[in-house]
């Protein structure tokens, strides 16, 4: 997030006069802008004063034939334009917008106060009037504990991505004074961890010191809500087809070769075909069978398609005692017990130099994997988030 002076801080913004100056760009001069938002044009001057003294900078040049937007405006405008097409309406004022994510983020009305600083009656009575005007309910009493509404679960996801528009637009504007405070907060499932994670942000980072880089490690189910809600800007991992959810977008980055791996001096190191397992027909599916796995949840691509390779051979799948995704894990209980794993061998690259574990080899063509970046199809990345989705492609040579 941004750092929280007067002039990042959007909760010092007001949303109407937000709207003023995206309306002064699209039409070009204060009277057709005064109009379209039903403010008086003094007001409409006094509003854009205001918020040039908030961003430091103008927003336009006043000539004789019009507004003309300076390069803050370009940056700025756009933005805005995004934020009110995420349900940002007339009836959704700068207090309605920061008491309903508070209660929504927080999960009580106390704890947004404690977040926010705001009185409890305030906050109540900004959700209230946000609920009649949209006529909507937003909220409701269970018990001792109130609790949103599947309208104000909605509605504070739309919400949470025009913050995410408006907190963009005002690092845009810092970097353009030569101030970085930008950041990029990347969903990191196992995989991409491994390689091409990391050579991304070495690579990106040579270039912009200054910008900072978030990753949120875990598995796809726990990052794909916060990046739907506007709180990861990308994710990156195996790519999922079909994909399920229509407000995303993927891009893929390479294909990736699962292998089987275990310990060096597993029973099976020693078969016939190590190292080039044929899978699929014949001993070496029932082989494989035998042995307990360690794998990740059911609803994994690697795990699903591993299932149904069993299934359609007409056996059983292999025992799964253990469920994980950690590279740790998997290392340790190999290298200690005659388990299986199916991993990519960029995620066990030292383990495999170090003879800690070694590979039975690869497995038919349908366990080659996409893996690629996930992102929001309304997402419109800033220079910066741009620049490291390029050094994304570059790493993994596309």
């Amino acid at each position: 997030m941004l750092n929280r002076d007067a002039g990042l801080d959007i909760w010092n913004y007001n949303l109407r006069h937000l709207a003023a100056i995206a309306r002064i760009a699209d039409l070009g001069t204060m009277g057709a802008a005064a109009r379209a938002v039903n403010l008086t044009q003094p007001a409409l001057t006094q509003a854009l004063a205001r918020v040039e003294s908030q961003i430091g900078l103008p927003l336009f040049e006043r000539r004789h034939d019009g507004m003309v937007p300076t390069p803050a405006a370009d940056l700025f405008a756009p933005r805005i334009r995004a934020a009110f097409d995420h349900a940002i309406s007339p009836h959704v004022t700068t207090a309605r917008l920061r008491a309903l994510l508070a209660l929504a983020d927080s999960g009580s009305y106390q704890g947004a106060s404690l977040a926010t600083g705001l009185a409890v009656p305030t906050l109540h009575r900004a959700i209230k009037d946000l609920s009649l005007s949209l006529r909507k309910l937003l909220v409701e009493r269970r018990s001792n504990a109130v609790v949103m509404t599947e309208a104000g679960h909605a509605l504070a996801r739309t919400f949470r991505l025009a913050r995410v528009e408006l907190e963009a637009g005002l690092a845009e504007i810092e970097a353009l004074k030569g101030r970085e405070i930008r950041r990029i907060t990347v969903g990191a499932m196992p995989l991409s961890r491994a390689r091409v994670l990391p050579a991304a942000v070495t690579r990106f980072l040579k270039r912009h010191p200054r910008v900072r880089i978030a990753i949120a490690e875990g598995a796809r189910a726990e990052l794909v809500e916060p990046l739907r809600n506007g709180q990861i800007d990308l994710m990156i991992g195996a790519l999922r087809e079909p994909l399920v959810e229509p407000d995303l977008v993927q891009t893929a980055l390479f294909a990736d070769e699962p292998v089987v791996v275990a310990r060096p001096d597993h029973p099976l190191a020693g078969h016939p075909s190590a190292g080039n397992l044929l899978v699929g027909r014949g001993p070496e599916l029932q082989d494989l069978a035998r042995y307990s796995w360690i794998l990740p949840a059911r609803g994994a691509p690697l795990r699903d398609s591993l299932d149904g390779m069993f299934a359609e051979a007409g056996l059983d799948p292999p025992a799964v005692p253990v469920e994980s995704g950690s590279v740790m894990t998997i290392r340790q209980v190999l290298i200690d017990s005659d388990f299986l794993t199916l991993v990519s061998p960029d995620q066990v690259a030292v383990e495999l130099e170090a003879r800690w574990l070694t590979s039975l080899g690869t497995l038919p063509r349908p366990f080659h994997r996409v893996i690629g970046v996930t992102t929001r199809a309304s997402w419109r990345p800033t220079a910066v988030q741009a620049e490291f989705m390029a050094d994304l492609l570059a790493v993994s040579g596309n």
